[in-house]
C-alpha cells in the first residue's frame, strides 16, 4: 500500500501545478486516492468517507468551483500514458459510452440511445479516445456530447454550466478534435479504429487522408466505395467475388477465452494509389457462421500486411476494456455532479486513476517478463556449479 501511495503521488505531482491553490491540489491527491480504493460505489459520500472527510464539500469545491486547469492536467496524464506504455506501432481508439442519469439537469442530459444500456436511456455520452500498445491501454482524451436540445436552448445551456462559445458538435467532431490533438502533441501511433458508428462517414476518412493517418473503421454491410476500375460498389459486393483460397484464418489477437481467430480477406479498391498509402476493404468472417461477416474500410502504407489490418481491427475491443476497468475501477461513472466543467474535472481524474493501474500493471508485466527471460537465458547456481 506504501508503494501504491507513493505512486499515485508521484502522479499526481506531474500535474501539482495545474492547480491555483494547494488546498485544492491536496484534494486532488485525495480523489484520486479513494477513486482506487475498493469501494462498491464512488460517489461524493463514499469518497469523502474514505478520504476521512466528514462531508464531500470538499470534493464538491473541487470538482465545481475550485482554480484548476482540467485540460491540462488532461494532457499530462497523456503524456504519462505515453511514457508507460507508449509505441509506435501503437494504435488511437474512438467510442463513446453512455452514463445514465436521473433527471434533467445534468449538462447534456436526454433521453438518447446508450451502447452501454443497449437501449435508449436518460443519459450522458461521452466520447472518448483510448491508446493501446503491446504495453497496455488506457483513456487519453474525452468529450461531453451536448445535444442539439441542449445547444438551441441556452438558458438551460447556461444554468449547467455550458458557455455560448460551446457549440453543438457530433461525435464525429469530438473524435477529429480528439485526434488533432493527439497528433499536435506528436503522440506515437501507427493506426486508427473505430467502430462503424464512425467508420461509415465518408468525411472522417477523407479527413484521415489528409493528415496521412493510417486507418482500420468498421463500416455498414452496404457502404460504397471506389473500385480499381474506378465505379462504386458496395463493401459485401466486393466480399462476394472474393475467392475461397483469398481467405486466411488469423488471429485477432487475445481475447477473455483465448486467441480470437476468425477468416480474413482483403480487396484491394480505389483506381490510384498516392504518396505510398493504399485502400483496401477488409471482411471478418466468423469460423462457426460463414454467413456471419463484418467489415472494414482501410487506408496504410502500400507494405501493410494483412495481418496488420487484423491486428488494428482487433484492437477495437480494448477502448470497451477501458471503460470496464475505468467504470469497475476507477469510479468513471459514479460521479454526482451537473455542471458542464464538473464532467471534465471527474472524468479527467478517473482517466488519471486508469492511468495509474495501467503502469502498475506494464510494470508488473515486464517485471514477469524480465524474471522470465533471467530464468529461461541462465542456468542456476546450483546447475552452474554442478557443470
Amino acid at each position: 500500500m506504501e508503494d501504491w501511495s507513493d505512486g499515485i503521488a508521484g502522479l499526481h505531482a506531474r500535474f501539482a501545478g495545474r492547480f491555483g491553490r494547494s488546498e485544492p491540489r491536496e484534494r486532488a491527491l485525495d480523489y484520486l486516492s479513494t477513486l482506487l480504493a475498493p469501494l462498491e460505489r464512488k460517489n461524493g459520500w463514499t469518497l469523502a468517507e474514505q478520504a476521512g472527510q466528514r462531508r464531500p464539500d470538499g470534493f464538491q469545491r473541487l470538482l465545481n468551483f475550485a482554480d484548476w486547469d482540467e485540460h491540462a492536467v488532461r494532457d499530462d496524464v497523456r503524456d504519462f500514458i505515453v511514457e508507460t506504455i507508449g509505441s509506435k506501432d501503437a494504435v488511437l481508439i474512438g467510442d463513446d459510452t453512455g452514463f445514465l442519469k436521473k433527471g434533467i439537469k445534468s449538462a447534456g442530459v436526454q433521453r438518447q440511445y446508450s451502447g452501454t444500456a443497449g437501449r435508449t436511456e436518460n443519459c450522458q455520452i461521452g466520447t472518448f479516445l483510448a491508446y493501446a500498445s503491446a504495453a497496455g491501454r488506457a483513456l487519453i482524451d474525452r468529450e461531453l456530447y451536448i445535444p442539439v436540445s441542449w445547444t438551441d436552448d441556452r438558458e438551460r445551456c447556461r444554468a449547467a454550466g455550458i458557455g455560448d462559445e460551446v457549440p453543438f458538435a457530433t461525435k464525429i467532431e469530438h473524435f477529429k478534435w480528439m485526434l488533432q490533438r493527439a497528433i499536435d502533441a506528436r503522440v506515437p501511433f501507427a493506426w486508427v479504429t473505430a467502430d462503424e458508428a464512425y467508420g461509415q462517414v465518408k468525411h472522417m476518412r477523407a479527413w484521415l487522408e489528409e493528415r496521412h493517418v493510417a486507418y482500420v473503421l468498421a463500416t455498414k454491410v452496404n457502404d460504397t466505395v471506389p473500385t480499381t476500375g474506378g465505379t462504386d460498389a458496395e463493401v459485401r459486393d466486393l466480399v462476394t467475388a472474393v475467392p475461397r483460397q483469398a481467405w486466411k484464418r488469423i488471429s485477432a489477437g487475445a481475447g477473455a477465452h483465448g486467441q480470437r481467430f476468425y477468416d480474413w480477406a482483403r480487396i484491394a479498391i480505389r483506381p490510384a494509389w498516392e504518396d505510398g498509402f493504399g485502400h483496401w476493404v477488409l471482411a471478418r468472417r466468423s469460423i462457426s457462421d460463414p454467413t456471419e461477416i463484418a467489415y472494414y474500410v482501410c487506408y496504410g502504407p502500400v507494405t501493410s500486411r494483412l495481418k496488420d489490418l487484423v491486428r488494428t481491427a482487433g484492437a477495437r475491443w480494448q477502448v470497451e476494456e477501458c471503460f470496464q476497468i475505468a467504470k469497475g475501477e476507477c469510479g468513471l461513472d459514479h460521479y454526482q455532479v451537473r455542471l458542464y466543467r464538473a464532467w471534465y474535472r471527474h472524468i479527467t481524474l478517473a482517466m488519471a486513476a486508469l492511468a495509474y493501474l495501467t503502469a502498475i500493471r506494464a510494470a508488473e508485466a515486464a517485471k514477469g517478463a524480465a524474471e522470465t527471460t533471467s530464468k529461461t537465458s541462465y542456468p542456476s547456481a546450483s546447475r552452474r556449479s554442478a557443470d
